[in-house]
């Protein structure tokens, strides 16, 4: 019988939803994982346990960058890849192959017959602001399968989420008016990092990105300009053959658009009210940026710093815009990519400003000015220091390879098996679990900002609007509070039920999941967001389950013995 998409196991529903699509990166398939997975499957398997059922939660222990949040991303991915788990028998000879011992032939069969049709995901919405030790997934199914899912979940959520959050921290420095780009893919850790960098820069409140693939895979907007290169392939304005340029509602015809950028260039030198711009500009620049524009005449933005910026790469920009506004074009502006930013481009506004007061071109003074150039957070907050004249911004190496930290450290620890709660203990009290399968709730406080994440065990009644409860810190005794919530929202919802009847929420697109983002950033209060020295967010149990974590490390840890 040919397996379906999802699995083996019929959904029995009324209407049954459309089929999950698989993962978006091939090689994300069930030997994208480590080989100790394996090991303990089989192991599970030689003990009877592989159907013993499991409870999973994944999150992290400190959140990046020196921040006190991260936002979630990576849930679509991994439910693309929980509803289309399936071995093949290629995989499955590999596996047998690469066993330290030859395994039985029954547990081959065994994972010819393996699926997520008996798992559960539970998960915090993609996109949310998310906070240190509460699960991001609850990951319920026969322990043996959960086990096989831990660490593809970790690769798709790791990295998704620091990049996510990398992004969305360069745009509350830039702040909301500003446009982002992600010009990432060439300095990206190899395909796989460069699409995952585009599409979790975008969710993270980047506008567009240089990415075509990404472009089209996503539905990012795409923007791009051209390079250096393009510009210095021109010698002279003689190059140019094809010199004529429709008006842009389509009336007439300008057979000779060089004669006319020359004309501007000259009425631009010889302005009295433009002073220090008289000269000559580098003329092989000019007919790159006039080349550009019979190609490009209403999507014209010039890259500028080539020879020089002001004596050359303005004027020259300048001519060639105010050419295109005779022909009722509407010009985008320049990209600044060397030299200080800030200084060039209040120089450059304010000679768009001089050319709209000199020859009444309404709306030049406002031309988009942007900037790349190893741009960086600690960059970005310079500029806004230094009152900048930017516009929007180009950012590459630093956002897609998350340059100041490496990794976000997610980890997937067992917290039930067959209904009994397990804990991880740790001389370090950070690596401590906090045991059970839990709900969470974020508890909002009567200014509408968010006051706490807390924890509660499965069986307990949930909190309440206007109802006090004590949340307390999992580990530490003196930190406690009473909470008198104005607003209650539980933070795990379903998104993978098996082959159960149980609802599950349907997977947003992209552009819901970055406009979610924006909404919880801004949400939060703003010391908690801030770039340096943030308000630590509280994160709590329940008193209940706070009494239950010590009473269960008491019970597990060993008792020394002197002598």
């Amino acid at each position: 019988m040919k397996p379906m998409e999802n699995g083996p196991t019929e959904r029995r529903r009324q209407q049954p939803p459309p089929p999950i699509p698989r993962p978006t990166n091939p090689m994300v398939t069930p030997l994208l994982t480590d080989l100790y997975q394996y090991n303990m499957a089989y192991a599970y398997w030689k003990a009877g346990k592989h159907n013993d059922h499991a409870v999973f939660d994944l999150f992290f222990r400190k959140s990046p960058f020196g921040g006190e949040y991260t936002v979630f991303a990576g849930l679509e991915e991994c439910v693309r890849f929980i509803a289309n788990y399936k071995l093949t028998e290629e995989e499955i000879g590999f596996i047998r192959d690469t066993l330290p011992n030859k395994c039985e032939e029954g547990f081959l069969d065994y994972l010819r017959e393996v699926d997520c049709s008996d798992v559960e995901v539970y998960a915090v919405p993609e996109g949310s602001i998310v906070f240190p030790r509460v699960p991001l997934l609850r990951v319920k199914g026969p322990t043996a399968v959960v086990q096989l899912l831990e660490t593809t979940l970790l690769n798709l959520v790791n990295y998704a989420s620091l990049v996510a959050t990398n992004a969305a921290r360069h745009r509350i420095v830039a702040g909301k008016s500003k446009i982002l780009f992600e010009f990432g893919l060439r300095r990206a850790q190899g395909p796989d990092g460069g699409i995952g960098a585009s599409k979790y820069c975008y969710m993270g409140g980047f506008d567009a990105t240089s990415n075509v693939l990404a472009g089209r895979l996503f539905g990012i907007p795409l923007r791009g300009t051209h390079s250096h290169a393009f510009v210095s392939s021109f010698m002279s304005l003689d190059e140019i053959t094809e010199k004529s340029l429709q008006r842009f509602d389509g009336s007439t015809t300008c057979e000779d658009f060089v004669i006319l950028v020359q004309t501007w260039l000259n009425k631009i030198q010889w302005s009295s009210s433009l002073s220090g711009t008289h000269g000559e500009t580098n003329q092989s620049e000019l007919a790159a940026f006039t080349s550009y524009a019979l190609a490009f005449p209403s999507n014209f933005l010039a890259l500028v710093d080539t020879y020089d910026v002001l004596k050359s790469g303005v004027p020259n920009f300048c001519a060639v815009a105010l050419a295109l506004c005779d022909l009722g074009y509407k010009v985008v502006g320049i990209r600044l990519d060397s030299g200080d930013l800030a200084y060039l481009s209040i120089e450059a506004r304010k000679f768009f400003q001089e050319i709209e007061k000199e020859f009444q071109v309404p709306g030049f003074g406002k031309m988009s000015i942007m900037a790349s150039n190893d741009l960086n957070e600690e960059t970005l907050d310079h500029l806004n220091k230094q009152k900048h004249e930017v516009d929007a911004f180009g950012i590459g190496t630093y956002l897609v390879t998350c340059y100041s930290q490496a990794a976000l450290g997610c980890v997937f620890k067992l917290v039930e098996i067959n209904d009994q709660p397990r804990i991880k203990l740790s001389e370090d009290v950070s690596k401590v679990s906090i045991p059970c399968k839990k709900r969470c709730f974020r508890l909002y406080g009567k200014e509408g900002y968010p006051l706490v994440d807390l924890m509660i065990g499965e069986n307990e009644p949930p909190p309440k609007v206007a109802e006090r409860i004590l949340c307390r810190h999992p580990f530490i005794e003196s930190k406690r509070a009473y909470v008198v919530p104005q607003h209650v929202e539980e933070l795990l919802k379903c998104y993978w039920s098996g082959s159960s009847d149980k609802e599950r929420v349907d997977l947003p697109p992209l552009q819901d999941i970055r406009a979610r983002c924006m909404e919880q950033i801004e949400k939060m209060r703003p010391d908690h967001m801030r770039r340096l020295n943030p308000t630590p967010y509280k994160v709590s149990v329940s008193a209940q389950l706070y009494d239950f974590i010590h009473f269960l490390w008491l019970n597990e840890a060993p008792v020394g013995e002197l002598q």
